[in-house]
């Protein structure tokens, strides 16, 4: 709801210069809280790691309004990204529990075909209500689904049996808690095609104000929309044919999805490059999901899940950090941006062509 107005934002406050931190800022916290949310997920519960990342997410979007500096704005989106650092860590975690293996990549899908539609209208109603009423009841309103989400989660039941009590050394990272070598292959996948997301968030607004598209979070509808569509289908295909077959097609897409973006030069070559985007990233991301839950440790799936999340989220906020820099405001640098992220894709997509199938999947019993 709030990303696409964010930018113009920032600009109002004077830091028109910092927008690629907008989700480079928001990435970093939510990278270095993964190590926490996974371990306290799996000794704690999947429930309270959800709850923290939805109060932090009501707590953030009630601030935005009274932020009138540069520095104060910057540093909210620093603690804003605690919510993606906690919830899907717990989110997922909770998933894994409760579906079997067989149908697990259904069950991502369907995850990621939730959250999607919240993306799909969130964009778009963000922008009417700023236009509308206020930029401020755009924060407000995103505050209030914060709440509503909250007591969702408190009518589910906990999953995690054996407790740990609260206590501070839940706190104390330990280098196995930073990392779940089982699940190397997603991560490094996923590193490397979520850098296309940070340089989409980043360049995608002022892109499409540049093509005279006026309420920018149209753009972002349409590629949310085309991921819902995909993400149901590529998650029951990956419980059939396997998650690196499903991976091989959809970092293909992606590739060439964020070439086409980077020669767009009408609004409908832009409408079409992020509606292919969107189902790309809507096969690549449950598919993920599921392969990473796969492969986790029974005992330690928050970890194996979290590890999956911290690549995710150094792969965002490099992409928005660095597309942020290289754009600096100059519109002719828009289709190198996009160009990297194509080649970054292309790699992964190299990567699980030359991947043993056998080695990094296991074998699913078939329903």
């Amino acid at each position: 709801m709030i990303v696409p107005e964010l930018p113009s934002f920032l600009a109002s406050l004077g830091g028109g210069e910092h927008k690629g931190l907008i989700i480079a800022l928001f990435t970093v916290t939510a990278l270095i809280s993964r190590p926490f949310s996974g371990k306290i997920a799996d000794r704690l519960g999947r429930k309270p790691v959800i709850m923290f990342g939805s109060l932090v997410c009501f707590v953030c979007s009630l601030l935005y309004p009274m932020m009138t500096t540069v520095f104060g704005f910057l540093f909210l989106r620093l603690v804003h990204g605690f919510s993606t650092g906690f919830t899907p860590t717990g989110q997922t975690a909770f998933l894994g529990d409760i579906i079997p293996a067989e149908r697990r990549g259904e069950a991502m899908g369907l995850l990621g075909t939730a959250g999607t539609l919240g993306m799909a209208g969130g964009p778009a109603l963000g922008g009417w209500i700023s236009s509308s009423i206020s930029l401020d009841a755009m924060f407000y309103c995103s505050s209030v689904f914060a709440v509503v989400s909250s007591l969702i989660v408190l009518s589910i039941r906990e999953t995690v049996q054996e407790r740990h009590p609260v206590s501070f050394r839940l706190l104390r990272i330990e280098k196995k808690d930073l990392f779940e070598p089982r699940v190397i292959a997603p991560c490094l996948v996923m590193g490397l095609c979520a850098y296309a997301y940070g340089n989409l968030f980043t360049i995608m607004p002022d892109f499409g104000a540049q093509m005279g598209i006026v309420n920018k979070g149209l753009l972002f509808t349409y590629f949310t929309v085309a991921s819902f569509l995909i993400r149901l289908v590529a998650g029951r295909a990956s419980d059939r044919i396997g998650r690196v077959k499903v991976l091989r097609i959809s970092t293909a897409l992606m590739t060439l999805s964020m070439i086409w973006v980077a020669v767009a030069d009408t609004k409908l070559m832009l409408i079409i490059g992020a509606s292919l985007y969107g189902l790309a990233q809507g096969a690549t991301s449950p598919t993920l999901l599921a392969w990473a839950a796969d492969l986790s440790d029974p005992e330690h799936k928050g970890r194996g899940v979290a590890s999956l999340y911290i690549f995710m989220e150094f792969g965002i906020g490099l992409g928005a950090f660095l597309s942020g820099l290289i754009y600096a405001d100059r519109v002719p640098m828009i289709m190198t941006t996009f160009l990297i992220s194509s080649a970054l894709s292309g790699v992964a997509f190299l990567y699980l062509l030359w991947v043993r199938r056998s080695v990094v999947e296991p074998r699913l019993a078939m329903p």
